[in-house]
């Protein structure tokens, strides 16, 4: 009886530890070299390049913030790789508002000019810091933080690589004030009135 009880508590914990990695695991692992999605028919060379980024440089510089993504939406060969980056394309002034990646950590490269970065952790503790060219500056997964160019002559660019091939983006302006959660609630919740939530709600353009 006494071993059947053992065995019982170890297979437990066992099956407990494969759960609580999975629930931690921001992609899960796969049992092949790759996977290729059912529309793809032949695979070489072509499938697991990206061009979306060839004529990043060569534009002209956009007028507000603007994040390029290579995931897995826009490169199907990401899937089950666990990776994925961004460019990220900073105007003078121009602020990334606070927002989480629920399923990965974000690692910035400021490839041009300066930024300030932070984040908040589950405590409410700020952590920032100014970032010049070159530097590296890590988000923890799930965590809100942002970015503003605070250089006030000088755009930025950034990559920002992440270790999931759909991280998400979950913007927190977006998520409060352009959804449809009711004003009374925000009122509430803010400690404002009405009237003042109304009119942030008016600065965001509808859904699509």
């Amino acid at each position: 009886m006494a071993f059947k009880l053992e065995l019982f508590l170890l297979l437990s914990t066992l099956a407990f530890a494969s759960l609580l990695d999975r629930v931690r695991a921001g992609d899960p692992d796969i049992t092949s070299d790759f996977l290729v999605p059912p529309n793809v028919t032949s695979v070489n060379g072509t499938f697991f390049t990206f061009i979306g980024l060839r004529d990043i440089f060569l534009s002209a510089p956009p007028p507000a913030f603007k994040a390029t993504k290579a995931s897995l939406a826009e490169f199907p060969a990401l899937d089950g790789q666990s990776v994925s980056l961004a460019i990220l394309q900073y105007p003078v002034g121009s602020v990334n508002p606070p927002h989480t990646h629920p399923r990965s950590a974000e690692l910035l490269y400021v490839l041009m000019g300066t930024l300030g970065v932070g984040f908040v952790d589950t405590k409410n503790n700020l952590f920032t810091q100014t970032l010049q060219t070159g530097d590296l500056f890590v988000f923890p997964k799930g965590l809100v933080h942002f970015q503003y160019n605070c250089d006030p002559d000088k755009s930025a660019t950034a990559i920002s690589a992440f270790g999931s091939a759909n991280a998400g983006t979950v913007s927190i302006p977006g998520t409060v004030f352009n959804t449809s959660i009711s004003d009374d609630v925000l009122a509430k919740s803010f400690k404002t009135d009405i009237a003042t939530i109304q009119k942030i709600k008016s600065g965001f353009a509808p859904q699509p």
